[in-house]
């Protein structure tokens, strides 16, 4: 089996004005390879390309040139749709239906039996922490909720691949957590993750490898911990030093405490995509 999920050569796109002439140039040459089993985190800020990228991988845009392949088929292949779960920024149901309504709706449109059908929604309902609000109409539900209904109905036809499109948004801390731990779980069991996001956090927290864009153009790409490693300086850290084991630090560390932990210090996912568009401005 291909173990490239997605690839992408220098694909481009440029929005083009009432009389054909190039306005914008939303993606400049883009390059990636994403693994199958990996969660790749897809950074930006608003307007860098992000989801021109997934638009043009899920088939719903045309590049203006270059090329991407999804599960081994050309982009937008309609056989490749039954493989491939999505997730949105912004969801857009029935109002008037309720969960298992809605799942039952999207799952007939995959063409799942009946049966199977069922058990699936139900299965999701409860993944996606929704048991106690199933019966209620999705015009009723908060922002947070309408997030956990929408990756219950991106899943429905038990995907190989998901695209996320800022999946904790709308959140508290604990459905945040409980996302991210549902994206780990996708890991585990062998599927590959595309997840586009805002909140930083989320991304270092889940994320294999990151890229980040930047006005159309591929800025930095990496493994999260080697980019975030800071390589030149060490870090100790020690277990509940005396004051006088502190004072004496440099030259006694092993006799006076014990040593928990050597490593590299890490700066945060915030602080790594402050800088690299900062730098980009410059060039």
């Amino acid at each position: 089996m291909n173990e490239i999920a997605i690839k992408t050569n220098n694909l481009t796109k440029v929005y083009k004005n009432f009389w054909g002439r190039p306005r914008v140039r939303a993606l400049n040459r883009l390059n990636l390879e994403i693994h199958r089993g990996e969660i790749f985190g897809l950074l930006g800020p608003n307007g860098s390309g992000k989801t021109t990228a997934v638009k043009l991988l899920l088939g719903l845009l045309f590049p203006t040139y270059g090329n991407s392949r999804v599960l081994g088929a050309p982009a937008g292949d309609v056989r490749t749709y039954q493989k491939i779960g999505f997730l949105p920024e912004e969801s857009y149901f029935y109002r008037f239906l309720n969960a298992e309504e809605i799942l039952d709706f999207y799952g007939r449109l995959f063409g799942i039996p009946k049966k199977e059908r069922l058990k699936k929604s139900e299965e999701l309902i409860n993944l996606t922490g929704l048991a106690d609000a199933k019966k209620r109409r999705l015009g009723e539900y908060s922002k947070g909720m309408a997030r956990r209904i929408g990756l219950a109905q991106a899943l429905i036809n038990d995907p190989e691949l998901i695209f996320l499109d800022e999946p904790t948004s709308g959140m508290d801390p604990i459905g945040c957590r409980e996302i991210k731990d549902i994206v780990l779980d996708f890991k585990r069991r062998g599927k590959t993750t595309l997840l586009c996001s805002h909140l930083l956090a989320d991304v270092e927290d889940v994320c294999d490898r990151v890229a980040i864009l930047h006005k159309g153009n591929l800025i930095k790409m990496g493994a999260v911990n080697d980019l975030l490693t800071i390589k030149d300086i060490i870090q100790f850290s020690i277990k509940t030093p005396s004051e006088e084991a502190l004072s004496r630090i440099k030259t006694v560390l092993n006799k006076e405490s014990e040593v928990v932990e050597i490593n590299h210090p890490a700066e945060t996912m915030e602080e790594l995509f402050l800088e690299t568009i900062k730098e980009a401005d410059k060039n």
